[in-house]
């Protein structure tokens, strides 16, 4: 993702997954107050990676565009852009 924005996701609805479109990504748990320490993740070969602040596990689905969330409303926009 070299160039390009790091899209930022929260989990504000308590979501046990996410799916979203990229590997390499921002978590920060709840909108803030309530987020945690903005933590950069990076799925490499995997599909999957879960967040060690939050748990939350996220599922990458290449039909997915970058800012896309299933369910949606996942993306964070605070500090994303």
């Amino acid at each position: 993702m070299a160039g390009g924005t790091i899209p930022h996701f929260q989990n504000d609805a308590g979501h046990a997954f996410i799916t979203i479109g990229v590997k390499e990504f921002m978590c920060v748990g709840a909108t803030p107050p309530f987020d945690h320490p903005h933590e950069f993740l990076d799925m490499g070969g995997d599909n999957e990676k879960v967040c060690p602040y939050c748990s939350t596990l996220f599922r990458y689905d290449p039909a997915l565009k970058a800012g896309e969330t299933v369910p949606a409303g996942a993306l964070y926009l605070g500090r994303a852009a």
